[in-house]
């Protein structure tokens, strides 16, 4: 797996001068048609990226992100985060579309939700939405507003370039209602939250030598200065499953991802997941899903 991918990187990949006055702090904030550089840029590698990205896709399309691969083979919505790993493999050679590309620093003082908890953005979920036809033209309409808009010299562009971005955004939730924002209302959702933060924050997984700290309920129970009991109480309650199953479910995802897009070996990737002995990794993972960890790989 490539190490993240910076905004300077990805102009470089792009071949685009970086913009004049381009300042991390303020928050940064462009927008792209896709025909103007498909086959003129480097190909980007299966990575994280230091930035938010949604996407216009049209044409078919390979997406892979996290342990997950889903195609695109007419119209699509595509929305990245700095927390998930993704690519995209083109699949034939008719591809068009828009991309614009934002931190969380843009945003900033302006929405009381971080973007991070719009559930598109949320590391686990289906980043990706196959757009309906009578879709198509309000989502070229909006991007065309931004490019239109970026290139203005009105004083307060930056404000209508974030609500272009929030109806994109918006859209993208509407067309997949089962991701609504799921605000907590009790302790044990509370609690389920504060979890899931902390289990996302291991991963991914970039490099060997990277290792899981928590791999236990104890040591989640410790880390949130509750009782374990009480941990696993609240996240039945709220999930319907136990602390172990949400920690083996996310480290079985994360194993897939280093043994597809990793040339690292078995016993490497097992390390870095928290398995002392490559044995305990290969019966975890064969426990899992009924192939030793090779065999899923050259599957």
């Amino acid at each position: 797996m490539e190490r993240i991918q910076s905004l300077e990187e990805f102009y470089h990949a792009k071949q685009i001068p970086l913009p004049e006055g381009m300042n991390r702090e303020l928050g940064h904030f462009n927008v792209f048609n896709s025909s103007d550089y498909i086959g003129k840029d480097v190909p980007m590698p299966y990575s994280r990226k230091d930035f938010y990205k949604v996407a216009f896709v049209s044409g078919r399309n390979r997406y892979f992100f996290a342990d997950k691969t889903m195609d695109v083979d007419r119209f699509g919505l595509f929305f990245a985060n700095p927390q998930v790993p993704y690519q995209c493999e083109h699949l034939d050679e008719r591809q068009a579309g828009f991309f614009c590309i934002f931190t969380e620093a843009f945003f900033h003082g302006h929405s009381s939700l971080k973007l991070s908890d719009f559930p598109l953005f949320r590391p686990g979920g289906t980043p990706l939405i196959c757009l309906p036809e009578a879709q198509v033209q309000p989502v070229i309409d909006l991007f065309q507003k931004m490019i239109a808009e970026l290139h203005s010299d009105y004083a307060y562009k930056s404000d209508l370039l974030r609500n272009y971005a929030m109806e994109l955004i918006h859209l993208g939730m509407k067309l997949q209602p089962s991701a609504a924002p799921h605000l907590p209302t009790n302790a044990a959702t509370r609690i389920s939250s504060l979890f899931s933060d902390l289990l996302e924050r291991q991963f991914p997984i970039e490099s060997p030598r990277q290792q899981v700290n928590l791999r236990t309920a104890f040591d989640f129970a410790a880390q949130l200065s509750i009782h374990v009991n009480h941990l696993n109480k609240a996240l039945k309650d709220a999930t319907g499953k136990s602390t172990s199953d949400h920690i083996a479910d996310r480290v079985l995802q994360e194993a897939k991802a280093l043994l597809k897009h990793t040339n690292w070996n078995v016993s490497e990737i097992g390390y870095s997941l928290g398995f002392q002995e490559p044995a305990h990794f290969n019966n975890f993972f064969k426990k899992k899903t009924q192939l030793t960890p090779r065999t899923f790989r050259t599957a």
